[in-house]
């Protein structure tokens, strides 16, 4: 069984990055456009994947491809560039899975610039919702070979959505004590509702 846990650590770079002038909202463009690329590029390509090309192997060893340097390019740079939180897995002497959820101190977090920040999440929210909907429309269609691919970008990009939140709200009590609250912040709206009407 895998254990987890959360940490704060400084990340690579942050005393470079207090140090240069902020010219720009967007202070890294490279690690911005790489994160979007990947990820927009593996959809284009399924969707025209019968317009463009008929060769399935082609064109499935391309999605997977972009796929998979949108998985390393996420995980490994934008998100330690973007956001300040990176994610990985270690195993000890033991033998033992260990998950390690890592966040910028909040001492630095301004560092990190809002509409990076807001490029980031929602190029990690929004494509996970198409793989979603390449799904369903892959069984529904009777599209059954594509099947393994769009489940591949399915579980790819929903990895890193889901390492990327659990650093942000931090461990896994963290993420039930939001959780609990947000429900009874609900409860006791919905309730009050009640109250105030005759």
């Amino acid at each position: 069984m895998r254990r987890q846990e959360s940490q704060d650590a400084p990340l690579f770079g942050e005393d470079d990055d207090n140090i240069r002038p902020k010219m720009s909202k967007i202070r890294h463009p490279l690690a911005s456009f790489f994160h979007l690329f990947f990820r927009a590029s593996a959809i284009l390509v399924y969707l025209l994947s019968d317009i463009v090309s008929g060769r399935f192997i082609a064109c499935m060893v391309t999605i997977i491809l972009l796929l998979s340097c949108d998985f390393w390019t996420v995980k490994n740079v934008s998100g330690r560039l973007l956001v300040g939180l990176r994610w990985w897995n270690q195993v000890d002497e033991d033998g033992k899975s260990h998950w390690v959820f890592e966040s910028r101190k909040t001492h630095s977090l301004n560092t990190t610039s809002s509409a990076e920040s807001r490029i980031f999440w929602l190029g990690l929210v929004v494509c996970p919702v198409f793989w979603v909907i390449f799904v369903f429309s892959t069984i529904f269609t009777f599209k059954i070979k594509w099947l393994a691919v769009v489940i591949m970008g399915l579980v790819l990009q929903s990895a890193n959505l889901y390492g990327y939140v659990r650093c942000k709200v931090g461990g896994e009590s963290n993420l039930k004590n939001m959780a609990k609250n947000y429900l009874s912040v609900q409860i006791f709206k919905q309730a009050m509702k009640k109250t105030e009407e005759p």
